[in-house]
């Protein structure tokens, strides 16, 4: 079996509906908290890398002197030994700034349920086998990639975010929307006053209780596109593994 590890950057953004896959499926994944500051494991003890979401941003090394080392050991773990990751929102933009992309703050930023279109390519590959052309993904961002890592391919997009996933070697992930959201994650995410600054800075939503109801009423769908996503991953990385 394989043995998976979890990087988590705050209490309120954990594994969400991929720790209730992977508990399943019969996996005891190990997490390590970093906000917490646990130190990162020797990781030639696991197989799988996953990294969550978190409010901080990427170059805040001086506020968060553990984001130093994480991308270091994702840069190890994806650049150097091409092994299977699977990051989330921060965890996403991690990935690309670790392999040499750019991060910075979004031109519009998103917080909604929206259609997440997939590429040309991102509709051949097998991350998204069994999905049609678009799917619908909570997003909860006010950062986003710029640019991607030389040799990335882009997997989707939004109307207001160019490079939503992407692919890179042959079994790593960034996806920028939270395609692990339960229907309680709104309500984490919002809660303190990091949530209500988002809210300030995106007027245009509204009250966060339209979303939350949105998410909730769609949340069958979207538990059956985080199961659907979350058994291509581990299906790309057993591949990997038997190769």
């Amino acid at each position: 079996m394989l043995r998976v590890v979890i990087f988590e950057h705050a209490e309120n953004c954990h594994a969400g509906t991929f720790a209730g896959h992977l508990l399943a499926d019969g996996f005891e994944p190990q997490v390590v908290r970093l906000y917490r500051g646990d130190p990162i494991p020797d990781l030639d003890g696991f197989d799988i890398l996953m990294a969550m979401g978190g409010p901080m941003e990427v170059w805040q090394e001086n506020i968060y002197p553990w984001l130093r080392e994480e991308k270091a050991a994702i840069r190890a773990w994806v650049g150097e030994r091409d092994r299977p990751y699977l990051g989330v929102c921060l965890g996403h933009q991690l990935l690309a700034d670790a392999l040499g992309g750019t991060v910075g703050p979004a031109e519009v930023g998103e917080m909604n349920l929206l259609d997440i279109e997939l590429s040309e390519e991102g509709r051949k590959h097998p991350l998204y086998d069994g999905f049609g052309e678009t799917k619908r993904g909570v997003q909860w961002h006010l950062t986003e990639v710029k640019t991607m890592p030389q040799g990335a391919v882009r997997l989707a997009s939004t109307n207001h975010c160019p490079i939503a996933a992407f692919a890179y070697g042959s079994s790593a992930f960034g996806l920028q929307y939270h395609v692990e959201a339960t229907d309680q994650s709104v309500l984490d995410w919002s809660v303190g006053q990091l949530g209500e600054d988002a809210f300030r800075r995106l007027p245009p939503l509204g009250d966060r209780g339209v979303l939350r109801r949105r998410v909730s009423e769609a949340f069958a769908e979207l538990l059956g596109n985080s199961r659907r996503l979350y058994d291509n991953f581990m299906r790309i990385a057993a591949m990997r593994y038997a190769c």
